[in-house]
């Protein structure tokens, strides 16, 4: 409740003081699109309205799958300025992934890229709770129209610049859910809070180093942790943001220099993206890359020194708001040797300055000694871990035991209180910054009627860090290549989830009880590796 000393805090707070600071700065850039802060305001302030006039009430849930455009920035303000919760949907799933999440998150309106149709074009009819979908067109990517379903645009006329507060009652009520692949195979439903966005934008802001001169280019998916929170923090610094349809390499070169980029966040994968494209080169002026999970090796740390590139390197999840700690670079780095500054750089580090600290704990919840050798799994609490899982009190109960949110990653604590990964100890695999359940490949895998049993493991891989590979073992009398079980799997799951190789086995390593020995497997295939999470 609002009183002489007390506001409660949100991001929607974010666009009401920029539009107003800088009413004539660019907000947003997309193709020939420029969109002011003033323009954004009134872009949020017409779909606000559209979505309340179409019966979207304080808690209901709106769904959107599309790439990094300026709609879906708008997004991020309009949903939750009405009281509605944003479901930013992962525009790689699968058409009964994304009927999961609709009739899970029970999704009243969706709004999707015309691009995307293949994706979502199945849905139309066959959902619980979405009662209208509206397409929309992306005329700069010379997108086509989708026939019979209402445009985005209708929607939009529905709504106009009526004034709404900039303000919620509640800090502590959902402002989005975002689904992340559990240890279960089903997806789970993160839920963010308005305190936990604003917060998590300021440390955004802090340790990538935003100001008002920050140029970002959106090489990270915006449904993505809605997309570390930098949609709002972005806006409230009052920088400019560049969207980005997909990651590609001679495009990305070709806006760092059209648009003066100083800043990007991504996956590694990104990084080597940008560094292996043919355009690559010296930069004019320094950008500042924010990676997760596993930073670049050493080799590609200094190459990026060297070009004009800094590396923040930061750890966090879908239940974290993304980004949670920092490997906060200190300046007696410096006189080190680079493969010494790349190793101190690759640690989780430590928490940033909205979160508490990064904990290593043992099984009792002690804390493991700060050795850099002692194993322990890494917990978290605080402003910026979720308020739970959406419709699953069980599975938040479990993330929460003892009082403090277990990441399901090992790691040892150095002793100047750096934590670093080492391992895993959830069935998730991390490629390319996405979260794969393995449990959810094997039940795709096990769904083809040769197969008798599977077991998938993440294992190195070059590009994407690690990706899952499946082991398998076939029924009496029958067959199936690779390639055929590979496809039946596609029909099943993303094809992003589906693994880089299956090895069909005569047996499966397992206990006295019969379970299977994930570890035998994990062992083989990381043989030589140090550290066991590359994603």
């Amino acid at each position: 409740m609002s009183s002489v000393y007390v506001t409660p805090l949100t991001p929607l707070s974010f666009l009401e003081r920029s539009a107003d600071v800088y009413p004539d700065k660019v907000a947003a850039i997309y193709g020939k699109r420029r969109i002011t802060f003033a323009e954004l305001k009134s872009d949020v302030l017409k779909v606000a309205n559209a979505l309340k006039a179409s019966g979207i009430e304080p808690g209901d849930r709106v769904a959107y799958l599309m790439p990094n455009l300026p709609e879906m920035l708008v997004a991020h303000f309009a949903v939750p300025l009405i009281g509605g919760v944003l479901v930013a949907m992962n525009t790689r799933l699968a058409p009964a992934e994304l009927r999961y999440i609709c009739n899970h998150s029970g999704a009243k309106v969706l709004i999707a890229d015309a691009g995307l149709h293949d994706s979502w074009g199945e849905l139309v009819g066959t959902t619980e709770t979405v009662k209208e979908i509206f397409s929309f067109t992306d005329t700069e990517a010379q997108i086509a129209p989708v026939a019979g379903i209402p445009a985005y645009e209708e929607l939009v006329a529905r709504g106009d610049e009526s004034p709404l507060p900039w303000e919620v009652e509640d800090e502590l009520a959902t402002i989005s859910i975002n689904y992340t692949s559990g240890t279960t195979g089903k997806p789970k439903g993160v839920m963010y809070t308005h305190r936990g966005a604003y917060l998590n934008s300021f440390g955004e802001i802090i340790h990538s180093t935003h100001s008002p001169d920050s140029v970002y280019l959106w090489t990270l998916p915006m449904f993505h942790c809605n997309g570390w929170c930098t949609p709002w923090a972005l806006v409230g610094i009052g920088g400019t943001q560049v969207c980005l349809r997909e990651v590609r390499g001679d495009v990305i070169w070709g806006l760092f220099s059209e648009h003066g980029v100083t800043h990007l966040n991504g996956a590694p994968t990104v990084v080597t993206t940008i560094m292996n494209a043919e355009q690559a080169a010296t930069l004019e002026s320094p950008i500042t890359i924010t990676t997760a999970g596993a930073p670049p090796s050493p080799t590609t740390i200094l190459q990026m020194e060297k070009m004009g590139f800094t590396v923040v390197h930061v750890y966090g999840l879908t239940e974290t708001y993304g980004p949670y700690s920092v490997g906060e670079y200190k300046r007696e780095w410096d006189s080190l040797a680079a493969a010494e500054r790349a190793k101190l750089l690759a640690r989780q580090g430590v928490g940033m300055i909205q979160t508490e600290r990064v904990r290593v704990v043992d099984e009792q919840m002690n804390d493991v000694p700060a050795d850099g050798q002692t194993m322990g799994e890494v917990v978290m609490r605080g402003n910026n871990v979720m308020k739970g899982y959406f419709d699953n009190p069980e599975g938040t109960a479990k993330a929460f035991e003892g009082g403090w949110f277990h990441s399901g990653d090992l790691g040892v604590m150095h002793p100047d209180g750096y934590a670093e990964l080492r391992d895993r100890a959830k069935d998730v695999v991390v490629s390319g910054g996405e979260n794969i359940s393995t449990i959810e490949v094997e039940q795709a895998i096990v769904s083809h009627p040769s197969v008798l049993e599977v077991a998938v493991v993440g294992v190195p891989d070059e590009k994407w860090g690690e990706r899952p590979k499946a082991f398998v073992t076939l029924r009496d009398g029958k067959s199936v290549t690779e390639d055929e079980l590979l496809a039946h799997v596609r029909t099943q799951i993303a094809r992003y989830k589906s693994p880089g190789h299956i090895e069909f086995v005569d047996e499966l390593p397992k206990t006295s009880t019969g379970k299977i020995q994930k570890f035998a497997l994990r062992d083989k295939e990381w043989a030589g590796h140090e550290h066991r999470i590359k994603g």
